[in-house]
């Protein structure tokens, strides 16, 4: 038996916890690999190759890109493991990370007309090279609460949501971009969390332009949300994927690592 975690975000987009804390978390439940799909950057894996040595886990290279179903108006997160280059994927995503940026400087702007006293330079911001700034961290800068605190989820919908002053959002790119793109670079296209995103509809069309994977085993998902990606993994012979999408102090609590046969869908994503 293999333990895996394919969806582990850091410092490097939306999460609070750094690579080291990860990876250190990881050889301490004998995980045997993860992958790093922070939000539209390949950057997390070049710094993971300077400190690999140190730790026992190994890291599949992965990147989820923030994609959207054009025809039913419904994100598509595609996660891509594996790629051998990153022109392509990179292409798209650092003009995502740009209109990241803009999208979130401009909910700033918006807080500080409702009274908010913000200090740009005090605000946690990902190091990836583009610093994005993303809602977690502007939440994390108005706000102690944990995001498990039913207060930390009254002041997000209020604001981010339902209709609230800070719900905007970028324009993502076309899911079939995001799907080629991977495709180009050599890598191994999968869906992110169908369940929670409602995508099972468009996974039939992606499986027949490439897609190779799905991802079965989500916090997000429920029993039949599981079988419908494992019924879909089935018809179209797609890797089943499992990650715990954790995001530190960010996100849900997460409990990292999932037990898969050796001879299963793992050996495929690292032998493809």
């Amino acid at each position: 038996m293999l333990r895996v975690d394919l969806h582990i975000h850091s410092r490097f987009s939306d999460s609070s916890k750094t690579i080291e804390e990860v990876m250190k978390e990881a050889d301490e439940k004998n995980i045997d690999y993860i992958s790093f799909v922070d939000h539209d950057t390949t950057e997390t894996i070049d710094y993971v190759r300077k400190i690999q040595d140190k730790f026992k886990v190994r890291v599949l290279p992965g990147v989820e890109i923030s994609a959207y179903d054009f025809k039913r108006k419904r994100k598509v997160h595609i996660l891509c493991y594996n790629y051998r280059k990153t022109d392509h994927i990179e292409s798209i995503c650092s003009e995502l990370l740009d209109r990241r940026n803009k999208n979130s400087m401009a909910q700033i702007y918006k807080l500080t007309e409702l009274g908010y006293e913000i200090d740009k330079d005090k605000l946690i911001r990902s190091i990836n090279s583009k610093r994005t700034l993303y809602k977690q961290h502007i939440m994390d800068y108005i706000c102690d609460y944990d995001f498990n605190d039913e207060r930390y989820t009254k002041l997000y919908k209020s604001l981010f949501k339902n209709g609230g002053p800070l719900q905007m959002d970028i324009e993502y790119v076309d899911a079939f971009d995001a799907l080629k793109a991977c495709l180009l670079d050599g890598g191994i296209p999968v869906l992110a969390h169908p369940g929670e995103l409602d995508s099972f509809e468009i996974a039939e069309e992606l499986a027949k332009e490439g897609l190779k994977g799905i991802e079965v085993e989500h916090f997000s998902h429920s029993p039949e949300d599981v079988e419908r990606a494992k019924d879909l993994a089935k018809k179209y012979d797609l890797i089943q994927t499992s990650g715990s999408d954790d995001h530190g102090r960010f996100g849900k609590k997460a409990d990292m690592g999932y037990e898969v046969l050796e001879d299963s869908h793992i050996e495929r994503l690292i032998s493809d």
